[in-house]
């Protein structure tokens, strides 16, 4: 019951809702799907790495031996599972396409993980200048397809590589210094510096991701089958009072200390520390630990025979900055690379689902996207590079691209497209969003160290949150902690496309803040709620509803660097630049567009003391101070504008 429950969770966390992710009970409906079985044989064995290390490989092939067929991979720290002879399984390669049509598919779980040898380390380094018998995940995935061509009966010599999330991540890293076979990568939902996905944002710690530090800070240095880490207890499911009554963050090394296990597998005496947890809280700053951890500063090491195609989602709260500052890296420095980009209108991972109807938590998007995706750009994608002519004529747009606000696909040559502007829209007094500047007046609020900005209405407790990504924010605006500005209703369309930068005018009566930016499109009152949101509860009608398009947080303390960090000076005017990731969003004619400024957003981030102390992992709860915070109104924010 332990190890079906921990792999639950481990499912639930990379959210690979159709395929990636193997729990020990699968679903009725999936025990009568024998496809798998009927037509694929499965080989497990032992790859060795150049140090000598065995990386356990799980191998699908067809059982119709009359042809040849490329390699789909993903190397995986979720587990390769099931394990064992005759054990297999329903679902395997990026879809089911891709699965009925006939490809050898390999899953690998990588080193430290699973059934795989060695020690994990977590984003582990890119090394690019290697000595003999020198390791990193770049020549851990090359030396495995070099294994896999030589050794793979019936393969074409091609292979492709993909994932979500963390194996997203995996497969970036197989475009570095890649393996002249590999010919296709599909990074989804990819990790691309920790500092800024996932567990950190802008140096501000995801707290709402606490119960998933032990998934990769357990340490494990011998092959297993089952689950060797546990998830904290928290025996509430308000989480929001939860982290309140816990306090400072230190108050939480109780969660991240385990009991040793000795040779025979009893609990020893001894106590060790997750390594991640300790790993986090040692580098509060963006240090050489986190630098040398990145993998988009690497996009250069992609060469021109690997083509990509970058997928992420619109409201995935996980890995948004990372599909898009690989996909921005690999175009930079690629200039002959045939590079794509793939954006929809999902959370994490959900363009692997197999539902026709496509919701992000309240919101309806529409009917069978993530099945169009799968049949008519990520088949023809890896089918024309891995068993068509490979050229970089595929048929497949530049930037595909989905506009959340009027619910449709766009095909652009570029991302951004190239007929973009941008336009600087100022906070004015009366929440007004305008135009044109109307003075430097100071508007204040108390930001209440006992009483922070819930992140959700929700009185719930989540592994990692997703849904609050299309929450309705009218609960947020109606606090007096929370600044809104927002325009007249627009009398024409008004379409983003790119980044926004926010760029913030303000000052503390303490020494340390985070600024919080929420962009918002608010609906007309008269808006009915059509029949695919009939399920929602009456305080959650389409009327007057405040969509959140897009938000982001930063530290106050890393405004001028993420590496050096200042606290602030009390009440100075001080500029606070706060980049939010790229949207595609029409504010249609009859709508509002709303700006949100706070500085709390709890437990999604952790609480800041607005007390500058060297390390917040390590405060005391003297430190903890209510301060009143100022925002000028010579702020604006910075749009890129579709012409």
């Amino acid at each position: 019951m332990k190890k079906t429950l921990l792999n639950y969770f481990t499912c639930l966390f990379i959210s690979v809702v159709f395929m990636n992710c193997t729990a020990d009970k699968t679903s009725e409906k999936n025990k009568k799907d024998t496809y798998v079985v009927d037509n694929y044989t499965k080989k497990e064995v032992a790859i060795t790495m150049r140090d000598g290390i065995k990386l356990h490989t799980t191998i699908y092939s067809p059982k119709d031996t009359s042809k040849k067929y490329p390699i789909l991979m993903q190397r995986t720290p979720y587990s390769s599972a099931p394990y064992g002879e005759g054990k297999m399984k329903t679902k395997i390669a990026p879809n089911v396409h891709l699965m009925k049509e006939g490809n050898i598919v390999v899953y690998q779980d990588v080193r430290g993980r699973w059934m795989s040898e060695g020690v994990y380390d977590n984003m582990r380094a890119y090394l690019p200048n290697k000595k003999e018998n020198e390791s990193d995940e770049v020549s851990d995935t090359y030396d495995t397809i070099d294994w896999l061509v030589k050794n793979v009966k019936n393969n074409n010599g091609n292979v492709g590589t993909w994932g979500i999330s963390y194996p997203g991540h995996y497969a970036t890293v197989s475009a570095i210094d890649a393996h002249p076979a590999l010919k296709a990568a599909s990074p989804q939902a990819c990790i691309g510096d920790f500092f800024f996905d996932d567990f950190h944002h802008n140096g501000a710690f995801l707290l709402s991701y606490f119960r998933a530090i032990s998934l990769f800070g357990t340490y494990k240095d011998t092959p297993t089958d089952a689950a060797w880490y546990s998830f904290p207890k928290m025996n509430t499911q308000d989480q929001y009072q939860f982290f309140l009554d816990k306090g400072p963050l230190k108050n939480l090394n109780e969660f991240f200390q385990y009991e040793k296990l000795d040779v025979n597998g009893k609990a020893s005496k001894e106590k060790i520390d997750d390594f991640f947890w300790k790993e986090i809280t040692e580098h509060p700053n963006y240090d050489s630990v986190w630098q040398s951890k990145g993998i988009i500063q690497h996009m250069n090491k992609v060469p021109s025979s690997v083509a990509t195609m970058v997928v992420g989602g619109w409201f995935d709260a996980e890995d948004l900055y990372g599909p898009l500052e690989t996909y921005k890296g690999i175009e930079k420095h690629g200039k002959d690379n045939y590079n794509t980009l793939v954006f929809g209108p999902w959370d994490h991972g959900r363009w692997a689902s197999s539902v026709q109807k496509n919701y992000v938590g309240n919101y309806y998007f529409g009917d069978s996207i993530s099945l169009n995706y799968q049949k008519e750009i990520e088949t023809k994608f890896f089918n024309h590079f891995l068993k068509g002519t490979g050229d970089k004529n595929s048929g497949l747009p530049e930037a595909y691209v989905f506009d959340s606000g009027k619910k449709e696909w766009k095909s652009y040559d570029a991302w951004p497209p190239k007929n973009v502007v941008k336009e600087d829209w100022f906070l004015s007094e009366n929440q007004e969003l305008t135009a044109n500047k109307k003075g430097t007046a100071k508007i204040n609020f108390i930001s209440d160290i006992k009483r922070p900005v819930p992140y959700s209405e929700d009185i719930k407790t989540v592994f990692t949150p997703r849904k609050y990504m299309t929450d309705d924010q009218r609960f947020a605006a109606r606090r007096p902690d929370v600044l809104v500005f927002e325009t007249d209703i627009l009398t024409e369309d008004y379409t983003l496309a790119g980044d926004i930068l926010a760029k913030l005018k303000v000052a503390t009566t303490g020494t340390a803040s985070d600024w919080i930016v929420k962009v918002i499109d608010v609906h007309p009152s008269d808006l009915a709620t059509d029949k695919e949101n009939d399920k929602l509860q009456d305080h959650l009608k389409m009327s007057n509803y405040h969509l959140m398009v897009r938000s982001e947080v930063l530290r106050g303390r890393f405004r001028n660097s993420f590496e050096f960090p200042e606290p602030f000076t009390p009440n100075k005017k001080t500029a606070v630049n706060i980049k939010l990731q790229d949207v595609f969003h029409t504010f249609k004619k009859g709508h509002k567009l709303q700006i949100q400024v706070q500085s709390t957003w709890f437990p999604l981030i952790d609480l800041n003391p607005q007390t500058y102390v060297d390390n917040i992992y390590k405060a005391d709860e003297k430190d903890f101070k209510t301060q009143t915070h100022s925002v000028f109104t010579d702020s604006s924010i910075e749009f890129t504008v579709l012409k």
